[in-house]
């Protein structure tokens, strides 16, 4: 069940991580294809889980969310299964990693002051131990994935 990424299909991956809602006729006249060319090279890539999905990004900041933070949480005996079965309903949390190291999880999350931070922080407590940092600036942000060079 393999489908090959060729050099076009990768053509086609990056336009589409630049740009979700570009159409497959732009995208076949810049890498020299035809738009059904294009659509059908896209639904191989969306049946074998290559495309994920297509998302909007939104602005935290904007939406009154002043608050972004990385948040780990090396987890209480016992309580790690709980903790993901639960993580799903937190709202705050926009991602979410079961990690190796010392701590189980890492999670990335937006709120709306240090005061939600506070209540936050209170719900997971009782699953384990958290370490908190800040997010001051984004340096690299969703970067596109590249061709894997032999």
């Amino acid at each position: 069940m393999d489908i090959k990424i060729d050099e076009i299909n990768w053509k086609i991956l990056q336009r589409l991580q630049e740009n979700a809602r570009e159409s497959f006729a732009n995208i076949g006249r810049g890498i020299g294809l035809t738009a059904p060319a294009v659509a059908e090279r896209v639904k191989k890539m969306e049946d074998y889980g290559i495309l994920e999905k297509y998302t909007a990004k939104v602005s935290h900041s904007l939406t009154g969310h002043q608050l972004k933070a990385i948040i780990t949480l090396k987890a209480f005996m016992g309580k790690l299964m709980p903790f993901l079965a639960m993580v799903n309903t937190l709202e705050e949390v926009v991602n979410c990693y079961r990690i190796t190291g010392n701590e189980n999880i890492i999670m990335e999350v937006v709120l709306k002051d240090q005061f939600h931070l506070e209540k936050f922080i209170d719900k997971l407590i009782q699953y384990g131990e958290t370490r908190t940092s800040i997010v001051l600036s984004q340096v690299i942000s969703d970067a596109p994935l590249h061709r894997l060079k032999n």
